[in-house]
């Protein structure tokens, strides 16, 4: 594979589509924001900016990075009748599993392959390439493509069939957004009865109820008020109503998925499209 198409150069995108770059493949980059396209272009040599989905006919492989599966399906739609044969669409978003299982079928009439290798992580391991990737889809397609997604992770697993990334990091980003939810609580209530915050923090970290939040989140985001962790609030709620419905559609219930769900997007309706997730410590904070 020489030839990469890469859309969506946001806060995640941009710096995968860097690290692909720097591995020395050859990039055609497209974004909803033309600025976007334009100043990695200019910060990067040689890589063209696609003007259209015409110009992703000559790719070996198309990734696409996007806020949702509404945009991930006009995107991938697009691209269907331009991309050749043998070609492979690697879906990198957080999206619906079933919708993902669809495009997957439109695909495939095509002759072009389709794998989800959705990603965990944020920004800091996108940077330096050591994302988490999970990834859906026939595991001949995934043995070929994964020395591309090598380039921008490191725990790279193959998770199942088409849709099953997906649906595990919907899973994932749900308990994820749980802990989230009971450290802030926890932090709150054990504040009203007197004890430091940042004690609460250290000593549940060195306890069993230590989790991805007392670590990475809760001094560095949360009780400093920077509230800027580089994943937005509406984004959560969305991949944590993706895995509630997912647990109604398969009839396994998940009643805290539900309660996180509501949650979530209560908050983020109050708190604004802006929200970053670590204001969710502000969003259940006594009032």
């Amino acid at each position: 594979m020489t030839r990469i198409g890469f859309i969506g150069l946001g806060m995640m995108g941009r710096p995968m589509a860097h690290l692909l770059h720097a591995a020395g493949l050859s990039l055609v980059v497209r974004d909803a924001n033309p600025d976007a396209a334009a100043g990695f272009a200019a910060e990067h040599a040689g890589v063209a900016i696609a003007q259209d989905a015409a110009a992703f006919a000559g790719c070996d492989a198309v990734i696409t990075m996007l806020p949702n599966s509404d945009i991930v399906d006009a995107v991938v739609r697009e691209l269907a009748p331009h991309l050749r044969s043998g070609a492979c669409v690697i879906e990198m978003s957080s999206a619906d599993p079933v919708r993902t299982c669809a495009l997957a079928a439109l695909l495939a009439e095509r002759s072009v392959a389709l794998i989800d290798a959705p990603v965990s992580g944020g920004v800091k391991k996108a940077v330096n390439g050591t994302l988490a990737i999970m990834v859906g889809g026939d595991a001949a397609v995934f043995a070929r493509h994964r020395p591309l997604l090598e380039r921008m992770g490191q725990a790279i697993t193959h998770v199942g069939p088409v849709g099953a990334g997906h649906a595990l990091k919907a899973l994932n980003n749900y308990v994820s957004a749980a802990a989230l939810i009971a450290t802030a609580e926890a932090i709150h209530a054990g504040t009203a009865f007197g004890i430091d915050p940042a004690t609460i923090v250290d000593v549940i970290n060195a306890s069993t109820g230590k989790n991805n939040t007392t670590e990475n989140k809760a001094h560095q985001f949360m009780l400093n008020g920077a509230f800027n962790s580089g994943f937005s609030l509406l984004l959560q709620a969305k991949d944590v109503g993706i895995a509630a419905a997912l647990g109604e559609s398969l009839q396994v219930p998940m009643a805290l998925a539900q309660q996180v769900s509501a949650m979530t997007s209560e908050a983020s309706r109050r708190l604004g499209a802006g929200a970053d997730h670590t204001e969710l410590y502000r969003f259940v904070a006594p009032a």
